[in-house]
């Protein structure tokens, strides 16, 4: 097998593994899209991302066990391209990158919906503008310094969410301000689960896409100092620290205010400490959700150059997406997918306040796909490694091969069909086919000029 990793510099130390991780997952889908879920499922939205996570972190096992055998840059893509079939890498590629597109173009958007609750008057927009040129900005330098502000806002927003945890326990232990005394809010309003079992399911559609992200750790190998350590500490840690953090928020959230009463027009984690009489709680916590998405964001921009930088390796993308700066970074890939992302400043000038949607429901698509090919892929790796011989040899092992790779195959068909339930949603499932069909195109035009 070749390898295309020596080009790239490996800077990114295990705890930058970990932010990049927590960095990409732990972002708008929790501080904004949570607000679609609570509405879905009532207070059993913490039994919602206890199911989603579980299941994550089953694919991100078989993802860890191949990343760890051979670690390079584009991860399942090119695990893909030699364990099936060189079109699901091309596809796999590409797809993955065009899913981190599209999740940077909701970053964006929550960009300019965060800035929105201070400065009304400004434009979704050029809110979304400014972040583009800064983040890309950083990106260009080097791996280092993107792992460093990576690490930085993410600790901000882990720092954050431990404290919003610890002050709302302390509310709800003290009874300081207007709340219940006791737990009645997890079971006052339609029950614990309002909308009924069809609701919890329903709510995963967008639970998944928070957990969308968590994956970059199998990016990251082909620029991971001592990737056969590091890889695993990561996926080990960040998966349990990511169910923590959404589980316990979340079951706070729900104690401290009626889900009923939360809408859409900002951060759930805002709008409820402003609803409850602390409005420097709510300023605090709209600046950390504001460091969210630019996190996410930045994570993204990081993703979708290192894909493209894995896919020209294979040649399955123009050779000029290999060019590296003096500084070792992919800074063709950085512009190309900085660049296709200026969508979203546009879509947020012609449809503010009606894009976030549009766009989730097509990444929780894009994303299905990637999740669908690891799973995939990594049955038919193992199976190599068992001709080979070396199965028993592998240094970090998926979980309950390969029954466990069924499960999560039946469950991603289950979420596509909860998304044709949603009309949100639809749409995405019709993006769909064309989007595949557009990459099989691309594919017989690349394979007819080789």
């Amino acid at each position: 097998m070749r390898d295309d990793t020596k080009k790239l510099k490996r800077g990114l130390k295990n705890r930058h593994l970990q932010m990049i991780a927590l960095g990409g997952a732990i972002g708008t889908g929790l501080f904004y899209g949570s607000a679609a879920t609570i509405q879905l499922a009532g207070p059993a939205i913490s039994l919602s991302y206890l199911i989603g996570g579980c299941v994550i972190f089953f694919i991100m096992r078989m993802l860890g066990e191949m990343a760890v055998d051979n670690p390079v840059s584009g991860s399942f893509s090119e695990y893909a391209n030699t364990y099936w079939h060189e079109f699901v890498g091309f596809l796999s590629g590409w797809n993955y990158w065009m899913n981190y597109v599209i999740v940077s173009m909701v970053e964006l958007t929550a960009v300019g919906i965060y800035i929105n609750y201070w400065f009304p008057d400004v434009p979704q927009w050029l809110s979304a503008l400014i972040c583009l040129v800064i983040i890309t900005a950083i990106n260009l330098i080097n791996v280092r310094i993107y792992g460093e502000f990576e690490f930085c806002t993410a600790i901000i927003k882990v720092a954050a969410i431990c404290c919003m945890i610890i002050f709302g326990l302390y509310i709800i232990f003290t009874d300081m301000g207007p709340f219940p005394n006791n737990l009645s809010n997890l079971w006052s309003h339609g029950g614990y689960l309002p909308n009924g079992w069809w609701g919890l399911a329903l709510s995963l559609v967008v639970v998944m896409f928070s957990f969308g992200g968590i994956e970059l750790i199998g990016i990251t190998a082909g620029e991971a100092d001592e990737p056969q350590k590091s890889i695993p500490k990561a996926i080990n840690q960040v998966i349990v620290r990511i169910l923590l953090f959404y589980i316990c928020t979340l079951v706070v959230l729900m104690i401290l205010y009626p889900w009923n009463e939360v809408g859409m027009q900002a951060s759930p984690f805002v709008q409820i400490f402003s609803n409850i009489g602390i409005p420097a709680a709510a300023h605090l916590l709209n600046i950390v959700v504001l460091t969210a998405a630019i996190s996410v964001y930045n994570s993204a921009i990081y993703s979708n150059s290192r894909m493209l930088y894995g896919l020209a390796s294979q040649g399955n993308a123009p050779k000029i997406l290999t060019a590296l700066s003096r500084n070792g970074v992919p800074m063709v890939g950085i512009f190309v997918s900085s660049g296709i992302t200026l969508i979203a400043v546009v879509l947020n000038y012609l449809f503010p306040g009606k894009v976030f949607m549009y766009l989730v429901s097509i990444a929780v698509a894009a994303v299905l796909v990637s999740w669908f090919i690891i799973v995939v892929t990594h049955l038919k790796f193992k199976k190599a490694k068992q001709r080979e011989g070396v199965a028993d040899k592998l240094h970090f092992k998926a979980i309950g091969y390969p029954f466990i790779n069924y499960f999560c195959i039946a469950f991603l068909i289950f979420i596509a069909v909860m998304m044709y339930q949603i009309p949100d949603t639809q749409m995405a499932l019709f993006i769909l086919p064309i989007w595949l069909i557009i990459l099989a195109v691309g594919y017989s035009i690349k394979k007819r000029s080789n």
